[in-house]
């Protein structure tokens, strides 16, 4: 049975893609060089229902590319929750801005344009819940910054933590990113003050609970 089929199976028996978030996608790949850094359906799905599961009220989110992993964790939220999320090409602001008026869940997410680092210093902490998927090379970097930003039992999501399976070959044969990733999995690991997973689902998630005490 080949992947394809098995895609669409699990396409057919999980609830529907909402419209606004199919047509984000399809003009996401039929616009964007890298349609691929896109949220799919059955991602977008698991994180409304982790968002359930959570049930934050505050989401701080690296890396916002079309907006479509930001109205997930929307979708999941109280109506008073907000999702702060963070994009660092502006040429992109246009159009994350006219997704979030097509939803009617656009309302919880407030965008900020620009470098990471700088805005993580601009935001209040407390956050619950933290989803990293930004640039590769700065994983550790930005978790090193976002940990702190995150309440005791809070919980940070990181994507794309296999990375097509590169993150297992030397690293003299790696490319940035991949040793980017490989290095914040290694640090995670060795990080006693958090429990970890990593899935092995879409191109790999990481969900870090933070203990309710430090160790």
């Amino acid at each position: 049975m080949t992947p394809d089929i098995l895609d669409d199976y699990i396409s057919a028996h999980i609830d529907p893609e909402p419209e606004n978030l199919h047509r984000l996608y399809r003009s996401t790949c039929l616009t964007s060089t890298y349609p691929r850094m896109c949220t799919d359906h059955l991602q977008g799905r698991f994180i409304k229902m982790l968002t359930r599961m959570i049930r934050p009220s505050r989401v701080l989110e690296l890396g916002t590319f079309t907006g479509y992993s930001a109205l997930c964790f929307a979708e999941g939220m109280a109506a008073d929750g907000e999702v702060v999320t963070i994009e660092v090409n502006d040429e992109m602001e246009d159009i994350i801005r006219e997704s979030l008026a097509n939803s009617d869940v656009g309302n919880k997410v407030r965008l900020i344009i620009g470098d990471a680092f700088d805005a993580l210093k601009t935001v209040d902490g407390d956050f619950d819940v933290a989803f990293i998927d930004a640039n590769k090379r700065d994983y550790v970097d930005y978790y090193r910054n976002v940990k702190p930003l995150i309440r005791r039992g809070g919980f940070i999501i990181a994507d794309n933590t296999l990375w097509s399976g590169k993150v297992v070959e030397p690293d003299e044969n790696a490319d940035a990113q991949s040793r980017g990733i490989a290095a914040f999995n290694d640090f995670v690991a060795a990080d006693s003050d958090v429990e970890k997973v990593i899935l092995p689902f879409a191109d790999g998630m990481t969900i870090v609970w933070v203990k309710e005490e430090s160790l």
